[in-house]
Formats: structure tokens, sequence, C-alpha cells
């Protein structure tokens, strides 16, 4: 009888190629299928998963799915899975879903964090984990930007130029924060769906904001332009993490 099994994971981003397969390249998607294809003893499972995540992108609580014949307690999946997979990946939490469930279009809201550490030395055991900007930030500009973020948009102008997407750009952000405890910069972007590259590219633009390169009063005006090629570079990926997947 086929099952469908839904998991919670994490991962250290920073040795992987992103989450998707790709041929000779090490992968997340790729070291979880080849984890299952080793408890169905050399039959593939493939899984799929909530999204994708770039090259040195972490996850905290990223989801997937997979169908299986095999009966086994939830644990079991857990203990399986986790001895099979290397270090930089583990599952957190597993249980059975109704074959109806869709681990990516069943999904009504993603939380992404993003993490600078905001100190003029550089700090060795950080540099893959966040963005070491070492220049003087005005946070409370930066807060004032995120207001302005936060609601329904186009967000044309804050997706890269690559994106793949042919529909709507209009997204909802339920919540957009900015806050600094010591040296650490944390952002909380919450939404109902992301773009290709949105997240670095809003955190690039706040950063602009926060050297007084731009004014908080000039994101309505970038949103409403929908051109991408108004904002600067795109953030480094080593300070992104996909915090968490809710559902119904």
């Amino acid at each position: 009888m086929m099952k469908k099994i839904k998991c919670v994971l994490s991962y250290d981003g920073t040795n992987f190629s992103g989450f998707q397969i790709q041929p000779r390249k090490r992968t997340i998607h790729g070291e979880i299928e080849r984890a299952l294809k080793k408890i169905h003893k050399g039959h593939q499972v493939q899984i799929q998963a909530s999204g994708r995540t770039d090259l040195g992108v972490h996850a905290k609580g990223q989801t997937i799915q997979f169908q299986t014949t095999y009966d086994l307690p939830m644990y079991n999946w857990k203990k399986a899975l986790n001895t099979l997979l290397p270090d930089d990946i583990f599952i957190h939490h597993v249980e059975e879903v109704p074959l109806t469930f869709h681990v990516r279009y069943d999904a009504i809201e993603k939380e992404y964090r993003y993490y600078i550490w905001n100190e003029e030395g550089h700090d060795v055991f950080k540099r893959n984990y966040a963005y070491q900007f070492p220049y003087v930030l005005n946070i409370e500009a930066m807060q004032e930007a995120c207001s302005y973020l936060e609601g329904k948009h186009d967000f044309t102008s804050f997706s890269s130029a690559k994106t793949t997407i042919k529909g709507s750009r209009i997204r909802t952000l339920s919540q957009v924060t900015c806050e600094k405890r010591g040296s650490e910069i944390e952002f909380i972007f919450k939404s109902n769906g992301f773009l290709y590259h949105m997240v670095r590219i809003i955190v690039g633009c706040l950063l602009d904001i926060g050297q007084g390169r731009r004014m908080p009063t000039d994101i309505p005006k970038l949103l409403e332009k929908k051109d991408r090629q108004l904002l600067g570079e795109t953030v480094p990926p080593q300070g992104l993490y996909l915090w968490e997947v809710k559902y119904k």
C-alpha cells in the first residue's frame, strides 16, 4: 500500500551546490535520494521539496515528501535516514500525510531569515553563516523601510532577472523586520511565496538605506517601477536561512 511521508529537516548549505539535484555535484536533494535508495534496497525513490535553496543557503526547517510502500514506524524512518545522511543534513520530524498532500502547493507561509555580522573586524568562524558587513548602519531607517515592504505588492524590482517565473510577481509579505542585537542583525521575512533571490535583493536595498544611499521612502517608488536594474547587487547566500514552512 502506497504511503506519503513528510519530513522536516535542516542543513548546512556551505558544502552543497544548492538543494536541487545536479549532475556530478553534491546537493541536498541528491544526498536524501541516495539514502532513500539504500533503505529501499536499490530502488529509486524521488523526493519533492517545499522549494529550492541556492548554493551556500542554509535551512532550519525545509520540508520534503516522498512516497513509499514500506510500512515503517515514523521513528524508524527518522533513525534510518539520519544514520545514512551526512552530518550536514539532519531530519527533525517525520510523519505520514494524506496522498493528496503536496509539500509545495499546500504551504501557506514560508519564513526566511537573513543574518549580518556588523563588525569592522572579520570573524573567520562566521564566514559561512552570516554576511560580514563592516560599515555603520542606521537601523531605524532600515526598520522604517521594512514597513513599506509589508503587504501585497508586485516585487518585480526585487526579483532576479534570471527568474523563470512567467506568471504574476505579486506577493504578500506578512512580516518584514530588522533587529540588531550586539553585532548581529537579523532580518525576518514571512510570505505566502517568494521570488528568485527576492530576500537577498531586499536585504541589499535595506543595507543601502542603512548607509544613507537611499531613503526609506524610496521603497514604494522602487516597487512601482518594476525594474530590477534600479537596485544594486544581490547580497551573498551564506547569511540566508529557510527557517520554517507552515501548512494548513
